[in-house]
């Protein structure tokens, strides 16, 4: 049952979240299944063959040449489910992309992933080489770096890559959002209009970057939709995960599972040559089992993580609510986007807990209410 204020899901936002979710877990399904295999059988070992040939038995050039492959056997299998989640964004009305515009993007995220997976392989295999013993500490801080700073280049190179950005022209509106975030305790670079609608009907407002890129992003089709105070409030929860230090939290908590990822993949590594299935843990056909190892610790930390995500949420709410004069603009934009986007406002409990990074729209309302109730 729904309220004025916290409307029940439609028939086509529950059918088109359940959809949305199983597709997910088909591609993450379809991506485990060719890890298995390739790991299982001789798979793997004949690609390192076939890129060993190609690179005339240099090994840096063959390990790029692997990646390459094994990226392209990917994309392959998923491509039909990448398609078809592309149908099911038009299906229900919530993309503006044309076919020859998805493609595109398609191929630069494609080459994109190959450059950044390229580097971090390439780098991780230099560090086993030298360091067989203890390679993994190395690798820990050397991505925990390159997490950073791709925290910082990615709203000015990354971003860019896919989307339209210009300075935003409502110098009323932004000086007020400068204001608050100076508030806050931050300084932004720049308030920017993010040109969303070329692909996608959905509407969406960030904080992004870190220190010298730090800026505000504000979706045309929120800036179209939405009235100055409920943009306000939107960007009022980004500010609190400023003020309540999330980011630096989260690169912390970052650490701690990339810390234990590469121990357990050093272990896993040691344990396969010890059972002969690589002649040595440089053996970059042994690639597959690293991304296993990642892959099932994700899994197997995703509830937990999705939790600790949900409180650090409700902790930027609750900054949202103390800083702007009214919560009304923050329920009528959580509910606007709500029926923008398409989202669920209440899945069930295990839904929520296995999948949501976010509180349920729903217990969202009703906090806003309850503070609201309250007088404060």
């Amino acid at each position: 049952m729904g309220s004025e204020h916290n409307p029940a899901d439609s028939p086509g936002a529950q059918r088109y979240n359940r959809i949305h979710r199983w597709l997910g877990i088909a591609d993450a399904g379809l991506g485990f299944a060719l890890l298995v295999v390739l790991v299982a059988t001789r798979g793997s070992a004949a690609l390192r063959d076939i890129a060993y040939r190609a690179a005339s038995q240099h090994y840096a050039v063959a390990v790029l040449f692997y990646v390459a492959m094994l990226l392209v056997i990917g994309k392959a299998l998923g491509a039909g489910l990448d398609y078809y989640g592309f149908r099911l964004e038009h299906h229900y009305q919530l993309s503006n992309q044309k076919l020859g515009s998805w493609l595109w993007d398609q191929a630069k995220e494609f080459l994109l992933g190959l450059v950044i997976a390229g580097i971090l392989v390439e780098l991780v295999y230099f560090l086993i080489r030298q360091f067989p013993e203890h390679w993994w500490i190395a690798a820990w801080a050397l991505f925990l770096g390159l997490f950073v700073l791709l925290a910082q280049v990615a709203p000015i190179l990354l971003l860019p890559i896919f989307y339209k950005f210009e300075p935003l022209e409502n110098e009323e509106l932004k000086e007020r959002l400068v204001r608050m975030s100076q508030r806050a305790g931050t300084r932004v670079r720049g308030v920017y209009k993010w040109h969303l609608s070329a692909k996608s009907k959905k509407a969406n407002a960030a904080l992004t970057g870190l220190g010298a890129t730090r800026r505000i992003i504000l979706a045309d089709t929120l800036l179209d939709n939405y009235s100055d105070d409920e943009i306000e409030a939107v960007l009022a929860h980004e500010l609190g995960h400023h003020v309540h230090q999330h980011i630096l939290k989260s690169i912390a908590v970052q650490a701690a599972v990339t810390l234990i990822g590469f121990w357990a993949a050093n272990e896993v590594l040691h344990y396969a040559v010890d059972q002969r299935m690589f002649e040595t843990i440089s053996d970059f056909a042994n690639l597959p089992l690293l991304v296993l190892v990642s892959t099932v610790l994700s899994l197997v930390l995703m509830p937990a993580l999705n939790a600790y995500s949900r409180f650090n949420e409700r902790q930027a709410d609750r900054y949202c609510f103390q800083s702007v004069p009214s919560v009304e603009p923050f329920i009528t934009a959580m509910n606007k986007l709500a029926g923008q986007n398409l989202a669920e406002r209440a899945p069930s409990k295990w839904v929520e807990l296995l999948f949501h990074s976010h509180p349920a729209i729903a217990k969202r309302v009703a906090a806003a209410e309850a503070w609201q109730g309250a007088g404060r």
